[in-house]
């Protein structure tokens, strides 16, 4: 396994990656950089963040 660096993300700007991401809707650099950060399969489904209004 390689070395892991630190990776400081603007939180808005992580959220609404992870929105377009869920939606589909993100370039393909910007997909592989949230896969990447995520460490997430590319192939499976996934649903990132919390759509329960209670939450």
């Amino acid at each position: 396994m390689g070395s892991r660096s630190l990776h400081w993300v603007n939180t808005p700007v992580l959220a609404e990656a992870l929105m377009r991401y869920e939606q589909n809707r993100l370039p393909r650099s910007m997909k592989l950089w949230v896969e990447q950060l995520l460490e997430l399969s590319p192939q499976d489904s996934h649903q990132l963040l919390s759509h329960d209004p209670d939450y």
